[in-house]
């Protein structure tokens, strides 16, 4: 028995969540060029959902920071700006690598398979995916379980919200497969990092890795300006 509901049925707030999700996903991904204003009748269409949950999820994307809301005029996507991204990268540093060591002190053993795993998955995409779309999920679900047990829900947020803001930049042009493998094989570093409870020396490598991360975001930044 099909249990869906008809796209017409289908009630509001679920239809708005589902068109955050994706639309975050779009925007985070680039598929919309920075500065674009968002025509609303082709939005619809695309994500196939109403104007009323359709408006509730562009005003949360813009709260989120995502969009940038104009009064009486719609939504657009923000510019992209170096002190920007140079400010997004600062605060990476400092909020996930407290929340890194916070992780390390607080994290029990079902913490440390849920690391163990998310890297596994990773690893496994390293060599069998293009670094599309699937492979980017796990590379997000590794750096969120790597600080889950921070302690802090808001700190999480904070930082969930700094890496779409962040991926916004690395994610603007083609693959650099050099500092990408030395970016892989860090990730790998951390979970051994972690497991061995070495938080002074996680939080380094942390720091490198964004540091790094940041080099390849700043590249296709200035490709695009």
């Amino acid at each position: 028995m099909n249990n869906s509901l008809p796209k017409s049925a289908t009630p509001a707030g679920t239809a708005s969540s589902r068109v955050f999700d994706h639309l975050r996903k779009d925007l985070v991904g680039g598929r919309f060029v920075a500065g674009e204003k968002l025509a609303i009748n082709a939005l619809k269409e695309r994500y196939q959902v109403g104007l009323s949950p359709l408006r509730e999820a562009l005003n949360k994307l813009a709260a989120y920071g995502l969009l940038v809301q104009e009064n009486q005029r719609g939504f657009r996507v923000p510019k992209l700006s170096r002190d920007e991204l140079d400010d997004i990268a600062r605060m990476r540093l400092e909020l996930e690598g407290m929340a890194l060591e916070r992780a390390i002190t607080h994290g029990n053993s079902l913490w440390e398979a849920d690391l163990l795993g998310a890297a596994h998955r990773l690893k496994r995409a390293d060599i069998t995916l293009d670094k599309g779309e699937e492979w980017e999920q796990l590379h997000t679900q590794f750096h969120r379980t790597l600080v889950a047990p921070c302690g802090s829900v808001w700190l999480l947020r904070f930082i969930e919200q700094l890496h779409d803001q962040f991926d916004r930049y690395r994610r603007l042009g083609p693959k650099m497969p050099t500092i990408r493998q030395e970016l892989d094989d860090q990730h790998h570093q951390l979970v051994e990092l972690a497991l061995q409870r070495d938080a002074k020396a996680a939080r380094e490598l942390l720091d490198d890795h964004i540091h790094k991360s940041y080099e390849v975001a700043l590249k296709r930044y200035q490709e695009h300006v």
